[in-house]
């Protein structure tokens, strides 16, 4: 039934508990999102949001929409409602130090051995795209400096490629939010998110565009960005790294279990996964080893996980 009269003259609608579960329930099998007693107040308003823009005047009314062949796109609005998109630039400074200085080391060593040269990288849930450029850009100053290090035979090509031979980088950026991918896409920045940028990478790997700051392409040619629903089981394989920080919190235990063992499949052998800052894989799984160095935390795929 549709409400009458305006936007501005709308009367909020009262979610019942019956209301309350079959929505929660809905969003659960559709992305894994649990929202708990702590957390059912945000839901509410998300949903007093969606339920004011589709001028709809019961929450039962919107559910039989979400659940309609017509509502797909509304469930992805909803979806999307529901995540907050916070991120920045080199986030977490202790982890990334950990990945740039270490763990990029120990995987560019063991894949020189095996003459592998293939460097794959997964951020799920990339939002607007900072944290898979800054992986990008770790990953080409880790590169430069392996190569001083190990010099390759041959005459030296100039201008000097962002990435060296023989090595090639793949980063996968995936997201359940169409509008975060698009911007992510577009790879412009303000100001103040690069607040967190320092002179050197804004010089070399990026471009000022009036007051905007663009990622220069030879970055971002290394990123490739995709829509993914974590919850589904088609998701990206044989990744040296995952990272996916911050996402974990929005799913119930068993869920983050289910997760974890995804990742573990979606892992190469002793391959990293990085979770949030306030996130622990502690009690949830036996498939991953701490890493601890400098305040940074990681964990390694443990030998014969699968």
């Amino acid at each position: 039934m549709t409400a009458t009269g305006t936007s501005a003259s709308f009367v909020p609608a009262q979610l019942t508990e019956p209301e309350l579960k079959l929505l929660q329930a809905l969003i659960y099998q559709e992305c894994g999102m649990f929202f708990d007693e702590r957390r059912t107040h945000f839901l509410q308003d998300r949903l007093q949001r969606r339920l004011r823009e589709c001028h709809l005047d019961s929450f039962y009314s919107y559910y039989r929409l979400l659940i309609s062949k017509e509502g797909k796109q509304e469930l992805a609005k909803l979806v999307e409602n529901l995540t907050v998109n916070e991120t920045s630039f080199f986030r977490n400074k202790s982890q990334l130090d950990l990945f740039h200085k270490h763990i990029l080391e120990d995987m560019l060593n063991r894949k020189t051995a095996r003459q592998e040269h293939l460097i794959r990288i997964w951020s799920a849930g990339c939002s607007t795209g900072q944290e898979p450029y800054t992986i990008a850009m770790l990953v080409a100053d880790a590169l430069a400096y392996y190569q001083l290090r190990h010099p390759q035979s041959g005459a030296p090509i100039s201008p000097k490629p962002l990435v060296p031979a023989p090595w090639r980088v793949e980063v996968l950026a995936s997201d359940i939010s169409y509008p975060v991918l698009r911007t992510a896409h577009e790879a412009t920045y303000s100001e103040t998110q690069m607040s967190t940028v320092d002179y050197s990478y804004r010089l070399r790997y990026f471009d000022k565009v009036g007051d905007r700051y663009a990622v220069k392409p030879a970055v971002k040619s290394l990123v490739h960005f995709d829509f993914h629903n974590l919850k589904t089981e088609y998701l990206p394989q044989h990744n040296d790294v995952i990272f996916c920080r911050n996402v974990m919190m929005y799913f119930d235990e068993p869920e983050q279990k289910r997760l974890i063992d995804k990742f573990a499949r979606c892992l190469n052998a002793r391959g990293y996964l990085f979770v949030g800052h306030a996130e622990s894989l502690l009690g949830l799984t036996d498939k991953f080893a701490l890493v601890h160095r400098n305040n940074g935390t990681a964990y390694q795929k443990v030998e014969g996980a699968s």
